[in-house]
């Protein structure tokens, strides 16, 4: 049996970058940064104010705290307006929030902390303000978020929403990423029914690639479904050949198992460049993996999961998904990994195997990440592992007893 470290290592080798494109920001969301971001603006790009009030010299107010000062009022700033004229000794200007600060006040004070006085006979108007603030008090100064030749963003970055925001604050139109991946999945077999129609004796409904395809969607990449190809070695093989033409990667499930003939083996190893394994882990023991080669060389990765529903699901978390990531330029290829504590007996029998066994956690008072295993654990029991939050790494041996430590693989989250 081929160790799963072993097995991860042969398929992440073949499955380098793609190489990176420049798109548009707003298409960029969840892609990673082949290159740094470096800005060539300032943000804020000029000093504004962070509440709404009155921009003051902070000298005229340093004593407002003990006893109310009144000052003319000389002007009133939008946001998106420009101030048309200084604030001198005695004067405030209204302002409102993300406006320009007036040339001469240093300070704002923040409107809750005055009381409009109104306008007297002269047409003066006045205000009372009720607070001391210091120089720099309530103001955003120019380039103190970003400045002129900040990078902003390091190669390897996922561009997030906050980013597409932070991209867009600097003018950044564009981005050098990795591109999301198109990636085939398709199911086999004469027995799969995916119609809805009644069940005959030997038919089953389709699921793995049902699963599949949300698994695919949820690790970002653009997904194409193949639907179903019936026990046809002719009509595989066009299927698979096209895919490969049109995608950058293929999945799919069944006829990977050692000794068995399945028509997915048979084209498979006709086409492709194949390695058929068994992985020393459980469930997920039997898996394939290989490219196909086009016309101008390119290789296509193909995975080659087993037909178990659940087998499926642990593959693709495995191997599978680590490998797209890669792909697309994710230097956290694995989901996150935790020391949990094992609320119940993890029993097993040594059989030169890892364990891969689904359970539902949550955490405890105590700070700590607490499992227990799902209701039903076989490689064919999906309902009960659809539960489950992560998955415990049992190693080889005689089990885990409660109350130790575990090791984890959460089932939830993007790393």
């Amino acid at each position: 049996m081929t160790p799963l470290e072993d097995a991860q290592q042969f398929v992440l080798g073949s499955c380098p970058p793609k190489p990176a494109v420049t798109m548009g920001r707003e298409a960029a969301n969840g892609l990673v940064l082949a290159v740094p971001v470096v800005s060539a603006e300032v943000v804020p790009p000029f000093d504004n104010t962070a509440v709404d009030g009155y921009a003051v010299r902070s000298e005229d107010v340093a004593h407002a705290g003990e006893a109310p000062v009144e000052l003319i009022v000389n002007a009133e700033i939008a946001a998106g307006a420009a101030p048309d004229r200084p604030v001198g000794p005695g004067e405030a200007t209204r302002i409102m929030t993300g406006a320009p600060m007036p040339e001469g006040a240093d300070s704002v004070v923040m409107v809750e902390d005055s009381e409009r006085l109104g306008t007297d006979a002269e047409g003066v108007e006045r205000v009372r303000l009720s607070a001391t603030v210091p120089a720099g008090g309530a103001v955003r100064r120019a380039g103190d978020d970003v400045r002129v030749g900040d990078e902003i963003f390091a190669a390897g970055s996922v561009i997030t929403p906050p980013a597409q925001a932070v991209l867009a604050s600097v003018n950044a139109q564009t981005v050098e990423v990795y591109p999301r991946l198109r990636v085939a999945v398709l199911s086999t077999g004469d027995e799969l029914i995916d119609d809805g129609s009644p069940l005959e004796l030997g038919q089953i409904r389709e699921s793995n690639k049902t699963m599949l395809a949300a698994m695919l969607a949820e690790t970002g990449c653009d997904v194409v479904d193949l639907g179903v190809v019936r026990d046809d070695e002719a009509e595989l093989e066009r299927v698979l050949r096209s895919a490969a033409l049109d995608c950058d990667a293929i999945v799919s499930s069944g006829g990977v198992s050692m000794g068995d003939y399945d028509v997915v083996k048979a084209v498979l190893g006709r086409i492709a460049d194949m390695t058929w394994m068994q992985m020393a882990i459980k469930p997920a023991k039997p898996f394939a993996f290989g490219t196909l080669t086009r016309d101008d060389g390119t290789r296509v990765p193909i995975f080659g999961l087993p037909g178990n529903p659940v087998s499926s699901m642990v593959s693709y978390e495995l191997m599978a998904r680590p490998a797209l990531r890669r792909m697309m330029g994710h230097s956290h290829l694995t989901r996150q990994h935790l020391v949990a504590i094992a609320d119940t007996d993890f029993a097993r029998q040594p059989d030169g195997k890892v364990h891969f066994t689904r359970v539902s956690g949550s955490f405890a008072d105590d700070g700590r990440y607490h499992v227990r295993p799902v209701s039903a654990q076989g490689s064919h029991q999906l309902a009960a592992t659809a539960s489950a939050d992560a998955m415990a790494v049992i190693p080889d041996g005689e089990g885990v007893a409660a109350g130790s430590d575990v090791a984890v693989l959460l089932l939830r989250g993007d790393q």
